[in-house]
């Protein structure tokens, strides 16, 4: 199921610019790891050592945040849109 990964501008780097990235997976660990296939360097930014999504780094599958799903099993469907977005901290 081809679905739509919003970069972040940080994570360009690795899609030689490109803002988007279109790859297949059903569920969103399916998607990450197509995402490493075809830009390796992914999944040392986004998960951590144990192979969970780091804690500053938001996923989200359409507008629903995965943290309040299911995770890196969440379901995804087809032609939807996947967006990376890092934590942004302040004062």
């Amino acid at each position: 199921m081809a679905v739509t990964v919003r970069v972040p501008t940080t994570l360009r780097v690795l899609t030689a610019g490109a803002s988007e990235a279109s790859v297949e997976g059903a569920t969103l660990a399916e998607v990450l790891e197509s995402l490493e296939s075809k830009h390796p360097g992914f999944a040392e930014r986004i998960l951590d050592d144990a192979g969970e999504l780091r804690r500053f780094v938001n996923v989200f599958v359409d507008d629903d945040d995965v943290r309040f799903l299911d995770g890196l099993d969440t379901s995804v469907a087809e032609g939807v849109t996947v967006s990376i977005v890092p934590a942004v901290a302040g004062g």
